[in-house]
């Protein structure tokens, strides 16, 4: 049977840039921007991207497309025998991370309606913050988004490739760009709001520690769906006559255009009525609802900031769903129906612990988490920052030649960047990233 394929190099690059597009772009990465230095952080976490990041995504497209396959069986093909495991490690980690990620694709959905509504029209934070606890510790409410939310990802990923992923990126990828767009624009021409940009954008080196650094080099390769096998199953059904190169910069530079536009969106709006750049995930759920109270027509752009983060976590959310759905498919010969299904039921049900963890089961813990934050450790700082390294070693000291050929060195042309490309997975990528790993395990 022949592999499904992109129906077009747009809507690859679309689908592969809508799977790095996450949350952690629209809600993580301007507060953290703001704790390091702004503009400071911001060239830092470039630099990193467009190093590091391109080169390990290529890596990995090239790996998915040399094989033919997804995570496990790419490894298995290139690597041999000894190398199966590490992507059995990347299924692992695409399920475990959908099962939490779909609680918190819940809780946007949740408050679409909930800004439609108007209960979270609100300029009082208290009181915004207790809605928010209230919801999230109820053992049922989230409960049925996150069902919800199940249902929409897995009801794309049954559209197939072409019909499913790739027609919903073509749709959600520039509605995304939009909506974002038209927020920056409204908040642009609030009182004060230029002072926010200048915050977001003027480099200050005083705050830049080996923190920060740490922290933009975790952020650029985690905000690149690196070290899961999405990228490799991705570029599993790339054409031999797509440019993968031409490809992995087109999605870096989307995806670091959405972390940018989305500082711009979050922090000139929050300057403007005085709330505080630094306060961490509340910005999402209990500083944007109370910055949209204020303004006028507030409650519209409260609804289209939902919107727009059920979308940047649907856009991930498929890619997680395809990479356990292409292993079924791949590994145990099963219809794309039944392995989608089968597994969104299971990651539906680790997801009800998660979700429970808290609220109710908040007092049952592992090594002191809660199933949530257990999850969420496990995969970001240990699981995906050990695949990054393993990928790295496989591309640069065991199967250069065949990575080098699907990048285009099989043309015979002299390619400038080659060499750069194969000291970063050599060299380069193994320490920075073993430097994640160990720094967010001391």
């Amino acid at each position: 049977m022949a592999r499904s394929q992109w129906g077009s190099r747009l809507g690859f690059i679309l689908a592969a840039a809508g799977s790095a597009v996450g949350l952690g772009a629209i809600w993580k990465f301007p507060y953290v921007a703001s704790q390091n230095g702004g503009g400071a952080f911001l060239l830092i976490f470039i630099g990193f991207v467009f190093t590091l990041g391109i080169a390990m995504m290529m890596a990995e497209m090239a790996l998915g497309r040399a094989a033919q396959s997804g995570a496990v069986g790419a490894y298995r093909k290139m690597g041999g025998k000894r190398w199966v495991w590490v992507g059995y490690m990347g299924v692992l980690v695409g399920f475990l991370i959908m099962s939490f990620y779909s609680v918190v694709g819940g809780w946007t959905i949740a408050y679409i309606i909930k800004s439609v509504t108007g209960e979270v029209i609100s300029a009082d934070a208290k009181h915004l913050g207790s809605v928010f606890g209230s919801f999230v510790s109820d053992p049922v409410q989230p409960l049925v988004y996150h069902a919800l939310f199940m249902a929409l990802t897995v009801g794309v990923v049954l559209g197939g490739v072409q019909k499913g992923i790739e027609n919903l990126s073509k749709f959600l990828m520039p509605a995304l760009f939009v909506m974002m767009l038209v927020l920056i624009v409204r908040g642009l021409f609030l009182p004060g709001a230029l002072d926010g940009v200048a915050y977001f954008l003027n480099p200050d080196f005083s705050k830049v520690t080996g923190k920060t650094v740490i922290d933009a080099l975790g952020l650029a390769f985690f905000s690149l769906s690196l070290g899961m096998g999405a990228m490799v199953a991705y570029g599993s059904y790339v054409s031999k006559d797509t440019s993968i190169p031409s490809s992995a910069l087109w999605v870096v530079s989307l995806t670091t255009g959405v972390c940018i536009l989305a500082g711009l969106m979050v922090l000139p709006a929050v300057f403007a009525f005085g709330f505080d750049p630094a306060a961490g995930p509340g910005l999402t759920f209990i500083t944007m609802p109370a910055v949209f109270a204020k303004m006028v027509g507030g409650q519209l752009f409260a609804v289209v900031f939902f919107i727009l983060l059920m979308v940047a976590a649907l856009t991930s959310a498929v890619s997680l769903m395809e990479v356990v759905t292409s292993f079924m498919i791949d590994e145990f010969h099963m219809k794309r129906v039944p392995a989608a299904l089968s597994m969104a039921s299971l990651m539906f049900v680790l997801g009800v612990p998660a979700s429970l963890s808290l609220g109710e089961w908040s007092g049952y813990t592992l090594f002191g988490k809660g199933v949530f934050d257990l999850l969420d450790y496990t995969t970001s700082n240990i699981l995906m920052p050990l695949g990054g390294v393993l990928l790295a070693i496989l591309a640069g000291w065991k199967i250069w030649p065949e990575i080098h050929a699907q990048l285009g060195g099989d043309r015979g042309e002299r390619i400038v960047w080659m060499p750069a490309m194969k000291a970063i997975s050599c060299f380069v990528a193994p320490a920075l990233v073993g430097v994640i790993l160990v720094y967010n395990n001391l």
